[in-house]
């Protein structure tokens, strides 16, 4: 039976796929939880204009996030901490930290898209990891120094 993805389905394929099953899967499983239509010539026709427009969609929103990724690769971060004898800092420097710099410098973004390997615990330069979708990352370079 020839079926119009509505949403994706994992191991089967992605909004807007025609795709063959067998009768029972599409009757029993995906059109009653509304993630398949059957594929009839109206409905081929309107997820087609579907697929086309989400395309266009995304395609603007990928755009977008270059163009972020570009304007933070381009962002420097200076952070002031508090050091005691032989320049060892007090506490550690996490994604939280650089979250709040990031935020007032003006860029949105979510803690859990700044990536660290642990806490700086150390003065000097350091390059952050920030992933702005699945595919798109930026390099922000972070100066710890004393304060």
């Amino acid at each position: 039976m020839e079926i119009i993805l509505l949403s994706d389905v994992e191991n089967l394929g992605q909004s807007g796929d025609i795709i063959n099953v067998k009768p029972g899967f599409a009757r029993n499983k995906l059109i009653p939880q509304g993630l398949a239509l059957r594929a009839s010539s109206r409905n081929v026709a309107i997820a087609k204009e579907k697929k086309k427009t989400a395309g266009i969609k995304l395609e603007r929103e990928n755009q977008a996030l270059e163009l972020l990724a570009k304007k933070l690769s381009n962002v420097e971060l200076t952070i002031e901490v508090k050091v005691g004898e032989e320049e060892k800092m007090f506490g550690s420097i996490t994604n939280k930290d650089i979250h709040n710099e990031l935020i007032e410098k003006g860029f949105e973004l979510d803690k859990n898209q700044i990536f660290i390997k642990e806490p700086i615990k150390a003065l000097g330069i350091f390059h952050v990891n920030v992933k702005i979708a699945k595919d798109i990352t930026s390099d922000v370079k972070l100066y710890v120094i004393k304060g």
